[in-house]
Order: structure tokens, then C-alpha cells, then sequence
């Protein structure tokens, strides 16, 4: 099993920046990917960005060259960075792990709010 935790989430305006974090444990060896989800209010969740085991990213339309998805290296920690934050990017984001075996794991999500 893994276990995900999301940080990072908060409260800023509109061309602000933050960074979140998920940290996995248990068997991160069979991390095959790692993605960042959103869920807006009244809307479905949407994969936002995707970093693979090889490295290899991969962006929704919405997001590309305003986001940036990053590991530590280690393979159990993933990053998003989001620049020029716009109201529609407002949301609780969640990380889900990709695992052998077609098994996923999701966290519990933070919520980013952009004010405009």
C-alpha cells in the first residue's frame, strides 16, 4: 500500500505563486507515476499534471507553461509548482499514485483558493 499527504494549499491572489507537495510511503517502489488532480466546486476532478518513474511530465491544456510538476529524486515526493495562479485554478488538488499492477492510491487533497 502507499500512503499520500498533500501540503502546500492556500489562499492567494490572482498572478500569485504556490508550491504543493505530496509525500508517499509504504511501497513506493511500485510507483509507476504520480499525478496532480483538481476538483472545483460542481465540477469533475481533472488531471492537472502527470510525472512518471522515467521523468517524462505531461500538462492539461489549461495548466502548460503555468505549472510545473518535479520529484526529489527519491520517488517519494512530488511537486507542483504553480505560477500566474488565475481564479479558475481554485479547487482542492489531489495526488494519486500510479502503482504495478493497475492499483492506485489517492490523498486526502488541500485546497487552493485564488482570489481575484
Amino acid at each position: 500500500q502507499v500512503q499520500l499527504v498533500e501540503s502546500g494549499g492556500g489562499l492567494v491572489q490572482a498572478g500569485e505563486s504556490l508550491r504543493l507537495s505530496c509525500v508517499a510511503s509504504g511501497t513506493i517502489f511500485s510507483i509507476n507515476a504520480m499525478n496532480w488532480y483538481r476538483q472545483a466546486p460542481g465540477k469533475q476532478r481533472e488531471l492537472v499534471a502527470t510525472l512518471t518513474n522515467g521523468g517524462s511530465t505531461n500538462y492539461a491544456d489549461s495548466v502548460k507553461c503555468r505549472f510545473t510538476v518535479s520529484g526529489n529524486g527519491a520517488g517519494n515526493t512530488v511537486y507542483l509548482q504553480m505560477n500566474s495562479l488565475k481564479p479558475e485554478d481554485t479547487g482542492v488538488y489531489y495526488c494519486k499514485a500510479d502503482l504495478t499492477r493497475a492499483r492506485t492510491y489517492w490523498g486526502p487533497g488541500t485546497q487552493v483558493t485564488v482570489s481575484s
